[in-house]
């Protein structure tokens, strides 16, 4: 049983000190090709997050066209935002004819 605070780890074949591993830079032959990685976050690039910004915005901006004329028929939704749709406006006027108004 090792005591607390010792800086022995007990591995399955032999009583190892814990030491942190030095950085070092891997080697790169001068007579090799001319490498760097590619900047990333959490493994994506900058060209995959434009791709995938994309295609979501895409997503997103047919998903919301569809929730509106999906709800444009709720008396609120026509009144405070279909009306004011230039073009769309005058086909969200609805207009009861006299003999169908029960008032």
């Amino acid at each position: 049983m090792l005591a607390r605070g010792n800086l022995l780890a007990k591995s399955a074949r032999s009583v190892a000190p814990v030491t942190a591993r030095r950085g070092y830079k891997t080697y790169q032959s001068k007579f090799g090709p001319k490498y760097s990685t590619a900047p990333h976050f959490h493994g994506i690039s900058l060209s995959s997050a434009a791709k995938i910004g994309t295609t979501a915005a895409g997503f997103g901006a047919a998903a919301g066209v569809f929730a509106i004329f999906f709800f444009a028929e709720v008396p609120r939704v026509r009144e405070d935002i279909m009306k004011k749709v230039p073009i769309l406006g005058s086909f969200f006027d609805v207009k009861i004819a006299p003999e169908d108004n029960p008032f």
